[in-house]
């Protein structure tokens, strides 16, 4: 630490404080004294310590309430506090620990143990400090590769894209006296677009920092309404295997988020069977309660049999542009559908199906 530390010392016993701020200022840290449990909250308010010596026992306000009420607080709950007790039983210090004190020390005490005491709790706290600069700048890093990456990706497939307009346009100009190749081109043309469309409109979401509306529905009803919407917008006639849940169980959800998410995994394992597969591509929903993270969630489980994720991009199937699909213009979904899930509490994972294929696993909030 750059600056002495400051030790607040909390006692009613006068000469315990001055035998304490003696000590304390000849090993070169800075002390503030108070004599009872409102005065420290007071002093605390003004003034952060970086760390506490409390009495224990002490009229009105006792260390134990005071500590309680440190730890309670989002600003105060880290100072590491210190007991000072004449209580030597089990119990007494397991009370005190439990209040939220990182240590004690008993009465009479000893000052050389005292000192080697906060000196612990102190480095202890610059390495916690340490720990927090470091996560902070590798989080910086990660943000700053993936925000390289999303940028790198999104000028190679709009590029692409934008190729692949451009050449249909120079077919419908050459071929303007074939109609069905006039036909056929202005399709194709028209899926460019609208994969330029998704990506910008992919990006808006990962951009916003807003949560989107939630909406109290029945499980039931979101999940038919996103298969049939997943069915109705790419044309695909089958026989998608539900098992719903409790039909009373609602969530809160967003209707549009929810159904565009659910549809992604759907169409990935639609795709997931090979080009010119003849038969029925077996595509099963399966949601349950469980308990996760202190909380009730919905999971739902989206399997297939088909040829399962390319080992080549299993590590990194949730970065942005990782695909195994030729077609460019893919691979920021499940980047989108993992940013979103998270912005509401829940999760994506994705393993191997035992039968062969792939599962993805859905956890959403209730």
């Amino acid at each position: 630490m750059n600056n002495p530390p400051n030790i607040l010392v909390v006692d009613d016993e006068p000469i315990n404080v001055k035998l304490l701020q003696r000590k304390l200022e000849k090993e070169g840290m800075g002390v503030d004294v108070v004599f009872d449990g409102e005065a420290a909250l007071k002093k605390i308010a003004k003034r952060r310590p970086d760390l506490i010596l409390l009495d224990i026992m002490m009229p009105g306000l006792d260390g134990i309430e005071v500590c309680k009420r440190l730890k309670s607080e989002e600003k105060t709950q880290t100072i590491p506090v210190i007991f000072i007790t004449a209580k030597t039983s089990k119990e007494g210090k397991i009370a005190g620990l439990s209040a939220g004190a990182t240590d004690y020390i008993t009465k009479p005490i000893d000052l050389d143990e005292t000192i080697a005491r906060i000196k612990t709790q102190l480095q202890i706290q610059e390495i916690h400090r340490q720990n927090l600069d470091l996560q902070a700048r590798l989080n910086d890093a990660r943000q700053s590769a993936a925000i390289g990456a999303i940028t790198q990706g999104i000028a190679h497939n709009l590029n692409n894209l934008l190729g692949v307009v451009v050449g249909y346009l120079d077919l419908i100009e050459n071929c303007s006296d074939d109609p069905k190749m006039v036909k056929r081109s202005s399709g194709l043309m028209n899926k460019a677009v609208k994969r330029i469309v998704n990506i910008v409109q992919q990006l808006s979401l990962f951009a916003t920092k807003n949560k989107v509306q939630l909406t109290l529905m029945p499980v039931g009803q979101l999940l038919n309404n996103s298969i049939s919407r997943f069915s109705a917008e790419n044309n695909i006639i089958s026989i998608i295997k539900l098992t719903n849940p409790d039909p009373e169980i609602n969530i809160n959800a967003n209707a549009e988020a929810f159904e565009n998410i659910l549809g992604l995994f759907l169409m990935n394992a639609w795709e997931s069977y090979p080009q010119g597969y003849t038969k029925e591509r077996k595509i099963e929903v399966r949601s349950k309660i469980i308990q996760r993270h202190g909380g009730k969630h919905l999971q739902i489980k989206v399997s297939d049999h088909g040829e399962g994720i390319d080992p080549k991009i299993a590590d990194h199937i949730f970065e942005p542009f990782i695909t195994s699909k030729t077609s460019v213009g893919r691979g920021m979904g499940l980047t989108i559908a993992r940013h979103s899930i998270r912005s509401l509490g829940g999760d994506i994972t994705i393993e191997k199906n035992p039968r062969g294929g792939t599962i993805v696993i859905f956890n959403h909030p209730l």
